[in-house]
């Protein structure tokens, strides 16, 4: 198994696809996603178009569909939700499809959604993520970190490492023998430095202040948790996520 870190959607190869792909937007879309299919969520559909979201979800009964979205961090009018997962309760999600369209994620979802093996990452869900890897052994993976409008992320860097970290641990690997670009290297440091303090480097991050900005402290502190949700999110149709 070879793993390769791309910070943004942008620097992924154009010519080739992966074994599996993984896309990571800390905060918060992956975690939000996580959130909404251990809830009890029937789907969760990604859109980077919200016309199209609306178009699409017009199709389904109002009782059955959930309309996320958001831009520059703040919901978007009239949707019912805006990014944060901890809207995304059972009560609310259950039997629903979410329809999600976000500045960042659903951008990392798309450019990656031709690769046959497709996980939405994020802190909270990192061990589900870890365990498929280790059983399905993808020759090649790709972490997608989303980034934020093209430019690099602290907190989707370090949840690139920390899925790194944790293979190194529970195999007989060498960080060269799993490293397939210098990125994962830098992702492990990240995350070894920080592991013991994840929502520390949330604060420092620029989105997680723009997030703080907004008053969105409760989100930050939900999404820097680690392994606290057991749910693969796994591409089933283009676009459409479910549990794995």
């Amino acid at each position: 198994m070879k793993l390769f870190v791309y910070h943004t959607p942008e620097l992924t190869p154009t010519d080739k696809a992966p074994e599996c792909a993984i896309a990571v937007d800390v905060l918060r879309a992956t975690s939000t996603i996580a959130t909404v299919l251990a809830a009890g969520g029937e789907a969760v559909q990604v859109f980077s178009d919200l016309d199209q979201l609306i178009e699409v979800s017009e199709k389904w009964p109002p009782e059955k569909r959930l309309r996320a979205g958001e831009r520059g961090g703040a919901k978007v009018p009239g949707f019912e939700l805006g990014n944060s997962p901890l809207d995304c309760t059972p009560e609310l999600v259950q039997g629903r499809r979410l329809f999600i369209s976000t500045t960042n994620g659903t951008r990392a979802l798309q450019r990656v959604q031709d690769s046959p093996n497709l996980l939405a990452a994020a802190l909270i869900n990192r061990a589900a993520v870890v365990q498929f890897l280790l059983e399905k052994q993808p020759e090649t993976v790709w972490i997608v970190g989303s980034g934020w409008e093209g430019s690099f992320s602290l907190e989707d860097t370090v949840c690139a490492g920390a899925i790194a970290h944790s293979i190194l641990q529970q195999t007989q690997l060498s960080p060269e023998e799993l490293a397939g670009n210098d990125e994962v290297v830098s992702a492990i440091a990240l995350y070894s430095q920080w592991q013991d303090n994840l929502l520390g480097l949330f604060h420092q991050a620029s989105h997680g202040q723009r997030l703080l900005r907004l008053d969105c402290l409760d989100d930050l502190k939900y999404c820097s948790q680690t392994d606290i949700l057991d749910v693969l999110p796994i591409q089933h149709e283009t676009g459409v996520l479910k549990r794995g």
